[in-house]
């Protein structure tokens, strides 16, 4: 299983920009699926999941009403759709998955410990 993460770029602040995960050889229906950021010199931190059993959604609270996850399994691809960016989301974003089912054994899909798949990385700069 393979994930593409692309979308990232330059934008103002304020503004908006939406990424995408492409998964290759596995199905994002059978997968919990999540996005991670790391901004320079920080570690990396949970931004948002969503569960492959319910749709169930989880966000960390500095997105909250300004950032959507959503998955469309018909053509394979998670998405974060990030609205009123603010310098402070500036980072290298990931897309991460796993097939082993979060809700059946019990792991919480915020944890980046949780995922086995991961992304390559896409860079999302906010300008002041």
């Amino acid at each position: 299983v393979q994930l593409q993460a692309s979308g990232g770029g330059l934008v103002q602040a304020g503004g908006s920009l939406r990424l995408s995960c492409a998964a290759s050889g596995r199905s994002t229906s059978s997968l919990d699926m999540g996005w991670f950021r790391q901004a320079p010199g920080g570690e990396r931190e949970f931004v948002a999941a969503v569960r492959m059993h319910g749709g169930r959604i989880y966000y960390t609270d500095s997105v909250k009403g300004r950032f959507a996850v959503s998955k469309d399994n018909a053509k394979n691809t998670m998405y974060l759709q990030m609205n009123s960016l603010k310098p402070e989301d500036t980072a290298v974003y990931y897309c991460a998955g796993d097939a082993r089912g979060h809700q059946r054994i019990g792991v919480s899909s915020t944890s980046a410990d949780s995922y086995g798949i991961w992304g390559q990385g896409t860079l999302v700069t906010v300008s002041s």
